[in-house]
């Protein structure tokens, strides 16, 4: 079944595909034995592939989507994030774990292309996907720059210091600008959905990826009222976030790998 869906996908995409994998695997390998001038030039190429895959898929018709395609869609999201960060803030250095990700990710995507969409319900449905995909993204950014903020606060209880290491209090502010902005993205993604599903169904539509997504809308709501109200921070802000992120992955992340890989439904 994955050679089957290998042979199915567009040879640009694939040849792209390999070509950016290729790219992530050469940062991977070499991030100690590179400047960190080349690090973001490897990482930048890397990049490019990674942006012609994705509008080379999104493009063909008929139009193929799926769990793997949002994942690497996501993941070419944090991966600009982290580019325009290292621009502006030099001590960042192109991580070989942000490049391990995108060289996995564009592998899944090559292996498990999605299903093939050959109408859609609605012209607009292509927004509610953007939404989606760029909620993933933002949490995804709000994620990393957490798991940084509890790096350098545990280096800071040491007594050790990073060089790597952008200010702390940068970090927090980072974090919850980007928890704000999923969590608008989000909210935009349930009222689209929600509209859709009342004008094709006729109703709200309360399945697994819905489920989770409400789910992961209220802990984030909850997160940044917290915020606002309690002045959250640390242990309690994080773990809440990484919450929220588990949840929104199984929504529909979660719910279409079940349905691709393990029941082979559309």
């Amino acid at each position: 079944m994955p050679l089957l869906s290998v042979l199915s996908v567009h040879p640009l995409a694939s040849a792209l595909s390999v070509g950016a994998a290729l790219a992530y695997a050469a940062l991977a390998g070499l991030h100690n034995r590179v400047t960190p001038i080349q690090a973001r030039g490897l990482l930048s190429a890397a990049w490019i592939l990674h942006l012609l895959v994705l509008l080379v898929s999104l493009t063909t018709h008929p139009v193929r989507f799926g769990f793997a395609p949002a994942l690497s869609v996501t993941a070419w999201l944090l991966l600009t994030v982290y580019l325009v960060e290292s621009r502006l803030y030099p001590q960042l250095r192109a991580r070989w774990t942000l490049a391990i990700m995108g060289m996995v990710v564009v592998l899944i995507a090559l292996v498990f292309p999605g299903t093939h969409h050959p109408s859609l319900p609605s012209h607009w449905m292509p927004l509610h996907w953007a939404l989606g995909i760029a909620a993933y993204g933002l949490v995804a950014a709000a994620v990393v720059h957490a798991w940084l903020m509890q790096r350098a606060e545990k280096a800071m209880r040491m007594g050790t210091t990073l060089d790597t290491a952008m200010p702390l209090l940068t970090l927090e502010r980072l974090t919850f600008r980007f928890v704000g902005a999923g969590f608008v993205l989000l909210s935009a993604t349930l009222l689209v959905g929600g509209w859709f599903s009342e004008v094709i169904n006729q109703r709200w539509v309360w399945d697994h990826k819905s489920a989770f997504s409400v789910l992961s809308w209220l802990v984030l709501g909850v997160l940044l009222l917290g915020r606002w109200r309690l002045g959250w921070r640390g242990r309690t802000a994080v773990r809440m976030l990484y919450l929220s992120a588990g949840l929104l992955l199984l929504g529909y992340v979660g719910s279409r790998f079940v349905l691709e890989v393990i029941l082979h439904r559309a």
